[in-house]
């Protein structure tokens, strides 16, 4: 999932984690090198250091992972799958001025382009 959204929105330049679990994989830890990644650890007992982080966690948690009881791994990666679509393209959020990240992804590109029609001389 992490290369596929690489691929679709380009590397950052962090990749931002608490000390859990996720970072005894070493794949992952290799993974990270070679994208170039540099990681940066929320340091232990403080995770408002990601706060994004933090509340989608409790989001994921209540809407999706507390509504279901998974019989095997391939049910729970289908309805996972279900929620994350439909937590990036249906739902909206009120950070984004109740768009959906789809729509203000959109939106942004379309003022990007504007922005540059108006700016260069080339359009």
């Amino acid at each position: 999932m992490l290369s596929r959204l690489v691929s679709l929105r380009g590397a950052p330049k962090y990749l931002r984690s608490d000390n859990g679990p996720e970072f005894v994989s070493t794949q992952l830890l290799q993974w990270a090198v070679d994208e170039k990644l540099e990681t940066v650890l929320i340091e232990p007992g403080k995770p408002w250091q990601n706060g994004t982080n933090e509340s989608f966690n409790g989001k994921f948690r209540d809407e999706c992972l507390s509504m279901e009881w998974f019989r095997n791994r391939l049910e729970a990666r289908v309805v996972i799958e279900d929620w994350r679509r439909h937590y990036n393209e249906i739902r909206p959020h009120s950070s984004l001025n109740y768009q959906t990240p789809h729509e203000f992804v959109g939106n942004l590109t379309n003022e990007l382009t504007s922005e540059a029609r108006i700016s260069s001389p080339y359009w």
